[in-house]
């Protein structure tokens, strides 16, 4: 699909308003495509959805015609309908019937991040907005969410978009509707909508990390990790100087990075061959503060910049303090003064389960990390922690944990395992910790699984001890989704404490 990559954004605002547009997906994403495209004025929209109550939620779209078909409908009205442009949504896998129909009639297949990035930069809606892009296989959202606070508190008017907050189509049509413009969107992006969107190129970009994720998706590691530097297209690149991956990645692009984070000295990262060209900037800690290392022409530094204390980071530990890192650089990247970034760090609590302290007991603290649902989320999670309950299990989607356990197992006191892949995760915990006290949750229902959970934890912990539910598997085998489980634990735990305070 070639055009996609040649498609200019005011030749793609004249298709869109011009001519028939398919939408697949009726979602989050595709109703904030639909809703741009009214805003647009688009002649014709066609949504394809199996999901009728999806398409229920579809506003009338005044002077544009919304036509509501069935995927296999689409599919085979596809020639007839003749769209001149296709815009899915990020779940829709590329050998979808209806993407791959769509190829071969050489209509172009863009994401939604692509639509929305490609009407703004036509200026459309106004003045085109500055882009931030996060992406990376964890850490995103709280990265986004830090780095929008780091920009509202430096008195930027700046709106967390992507997976996280509203669509960014949604936006442009709320401020088309008379709602607040923001100039900066700073959009949590995934692989999936990276990988419809190969024009896409932010002011800012940045990947976390780099790990096995989504491969059903996109067949192959390798396949994963191309869709992802997608967001160092940038004008500003920043690089994940702790990853090797991320830094391979960027290193097979030949990316012109100019600046870079890790949890350690930044003046380290200078010296460490990790792109072609030398860097502007690296953000790090140094004597217990996070700070800004900028470099000369010569790679020599030439200004330590104090930005603010790297204690007291929520999320706690090294997961955290990467984000924090993260945030800082690519805030600096858009001159965000040092106070700015201290004042929304001093005021930054995590979202619902990524490292959110729901107890604190008895000196033992319990921690919601149910968002970690593959292995690297794990690690990320429990890195550098001692002493802890460990609560994991679920579906493990075929990934191996070996490495995990050996990278987390001298912290660990005990481990609780619940859901389907339990019994390969007890075997592995078995086989290199052999004196690990180990509890097996064998009950399926959420709710009596989570309980007994609860009830082991309490009964191992003491004074000093965390217990931390860091599955590294997904949910779904219980669960509604990780949101439930995390309730759940919480639940439960904060059940038995007052029971214990009642006795």
């Amino acid at each position: 699909m070639e055009a996609t990559h040649a498609l200019q954004p005011t030749d793609a605002l004249h298709t869109m308003r011009t001519q028939t547009v398919l939408v697949a997906g009726a979602g989050v994403a595709g109703r904030g495509v639909i809703s741009m495209l009214c805003a647009l004025g688009a002649r014709t929209v066609v949504v394809a959805d199996d999901n009728t109550q999806a398409l229920s939620h579809i506003a009338d779209g005044g002077e544009t015609s919304l036509r509501l078909l069935g995927v296999a409908e689409a599919v085979d009205s596809l020639g007839h309908l003749a769209p001149q442009l296709v815009i899915t949504s990020p779940g829709w896998k590329p050998e979808s019937p209806l993407l791959v129909r769509a190829a071969k009639l050489d209509i172009p297949v863009i994401g939604d991040i692509a639509a929305a990035w490609l009407v703004d930069q036509a200026g459309t809606f106004g003045e085109p907005r500055t882009w931030l892009a996060i992406t990376g296989t964890n850490g995103k959202t709280t990265t986004t969410a830090m780095l929008t606070s780091m920009l509202v508190a430096d008195g930027r008017s700046a709106l967390a978009v992507g997976n996280i907050g509203i669509a960014p189509s949604a936006a442009l049509a709320a401020q088309h509707r008379g709602e607040p413009r923001a100039d900066i969107f700073v959009a949590e992006v995934s692989s999936f909508q990276l990988h419809w969107a190969p024009m896409f190129a932010p002011s800012v970009g940045c990947i976390l990390n780099l790990a096995e994720d989504h491969l059903d998706w996109h067949g192959s590691y390798e396949n994963y990790c191309a869709d992802k530097a997608q967001a160092l297209t940038a004008e500003w690149p920043v690089l994940a100087a702790d990853d090797a991956d991320v830094l391979a990645t960027a290193r097979a692009r030949h990316v012109a990075a100019r600046s870079a984070y890790t949890i350690h000295d930044p003046e380290e990262v200078a010296s460490l061959e990790k792109t072609t060209t030398t860097l502007e900037r690296a953000t790090g800690v140094r004597d217990g503060r996070l700070v800004e290392v900028i470099y000369g022409s010569d790679g020599e530094p030439n200004q330590i910049v104090d930005l603010a204390p790297a204690q007291g980071i929520s999320p706690p530990g090294p997961a955290g303090l990467a984000d924090a890192a993260a945030s800082a650089a690519m805030a600096r990247a858009l001159g965000v003064a040092p106070e700015a970034i201290a004042s929304a760090l001093a005021g930054f609590q995590v979202q619902a389960h990524r490292g959110q302290v729901v107890l604190d007991h008895g000196g033992v603290t319990w921690i919601d990390n149910s968002k970690a649902t593959n292995p690297h989320a794990a690690e990320a999670a429990l890195r550098g922690q001692r002493n802890v309950i460990w609560v994991a299990g679920g579906q493990l989607k075929g990934a191996a944990v070996d490495g995990l356990i050996r990278a987390i197992g001298g912290g660990l006191k005990a481990v609780v395992a619940l859901g389907v892949d339990r019994a390969e995760l007890v075997a592995e915990v078995s086989r290199q910790l052999p004196d690990l006290p180990v509890t097996v949750i064998d009950a399926t229902d959420p709710e009596e699984a989570m309980r007994a959970v609860a009830r082991a934890a309490h009964e191992l912990a003491e004074p000093g001890d965390s217990v931390v539910l860091a599955p590294a598997a997904a949910s779904l085998d219980m669960y509604t989704g990780m949101s439930q489980r995390g309730d759940l634990f919480a639940q439960y735990a904060v059940a038995y404490a007052e029971a214990e305070s009642d006795a």
